[in-house]
């Protein structure tokens, strides 16, 4: 079975197709980071002119790279939330003019879905393999818009366990990089000098819920190294730099971890899979593998291509989608800025 997805939720501009949701036979992504870093952040307007602009383009070569044509193809898959609106429109109009002229049956994707099936391309079921990814399993989807604590059942059936309360962890991390004038987008950056500096230097506070929930709160922590910054006035030098991107990192970090392991002990598994932007940062990775060996925890996580916005992460979901008949209302299907994850078996 191949499917096309198509990827236009923020300011990646992307088409993929897939074969039997696990085989990847083209993955192509046009970003604007170029575009919206003097910006210093994603400018809505610009990213949904510069969609309109390449998604033509985008969608014709996933379908050359892969050797395929649109008649060749079972079904299509697109983003319909959560994102910017007038971003996930192009992607939509795109995908049901595609679907009205070849007849093609057209599939509604969760964005946040996606990042947690991005697992399954990277970690294939078959005979073959020795490292697959099976629910059920906790999935930590952290992004610059999404800090998520996902109990996945099966393929399609999520409780949702725990989320942000104000920023997103990606979105902390940009922030930071800011008010350290190191630039856009802030993850990358504070990944690659923060293991010069002293993570011990600074004790930035972790947020505790008074009700014992698995939610995650960075403002507070954003807010602490803000005020830090200010206090000292030592943003301008280089080593001081290092240490706060360090010790930023580490509590952010800490935080993300130890929620996850929290809501894996509360299940009784003994996998978890990442996804995400965030889920490339190498210290956060280094931290679970650790955690993780220490308490015969298995963790999954994709390649740093499928952990920030893709469009085979899209085309899998809508594999599933298909293989259990889940309804695809044509008309209905609308942009949905705010889109909860919500189950469909």
């Amino acid at each position: 079975m191949l499917i096309l997805g198509i990827e236009t939720s923020c300011d990646e501009t992307a088409a993929s197709v897939v074969e039997d949701g696990r085989r990847m036979l083209s993955n192509v992504v046009s970003s604007q980071i170029d575009i919206h870093r003097k910006y210093g952040g994603v400018v809505p307007e610009l990213a949904s002119r510069k969609h309109l602009e390449t998604i033509n383009l985008v969608v014709e070569q996933a379908l050359s790279r892969a050797g395929r044509s649109f008649r060749e193809l079972d079904g299509i898959a697109v983003t319909y939330g959560p994102g910017l609106v007038a971003a996930l429109l192009v992607g939509l109009a795109t995908a049901k003019a595609v679907a009205y002229a070849f007849e093609l049956p057209l599939i509604g994707v969760n964005h946040i879905e996606g990042h947690i099936f991005s697992n399954f391309l990277e970690h294939p079921e078959n005979r073959f393999s020795t490292d697959k990814l099976v629910p059920p399993f906790i999935a930590l989807v952290v992004s610059g818009g999404h800090s998520d604590l996902v109990f996945v059942e099966g393929y399609g059936k999520y409780e949702l366990l725990g989320r942000t309360r104000d920023d997103a962890v990606g979105e902390a991390f940009d922030k930071v990089a800011k008010l350290l004038h190191l630039g856009y987008p802030g993850g990358p950056i504070i990944d690659e000098i923060a293991p010069k500096g002293n993570a011990e230097a600074i004790k930035f506070p972790l947020a505790r819920m008074k009700d014992d929930s698995l939610d995650f709160s960075f403002s507070g922590l954003k807010t602490a190294v803000a005020n830090f910054v200010k206090n000292h006035k030592l943003s301008i030098e280089p080593q001081s730099v290092a240490d706060i991107a360090a010790c930023f990192q580490r509590a952010a970090v800490e935080a993300l971890v130890e929620k996850t392991f929290c809501a894996i002990e509360e299940k009784g598994l003994d996998k978890v899979a990442l996804g995400g932007g965030v889920a490339s940062n190498s210290h956060l990775r280094s931290v679970f593998k650790n955690r993780a060996e220490k308490n015969g925890i298995e963790v999954y996580y994709p390649p740093p291509a499928l952990c920030t916005d893709n469009a085979a992460m899209i085309s899998c979901v809508g594999y599933y989608k298909m293989e259990h008949s889940v309804p695809r209302p044509f008309e209905s299907l609308t942009a949905e800025a705010n889109l909860e994850l919500e189950s469909w078996i």
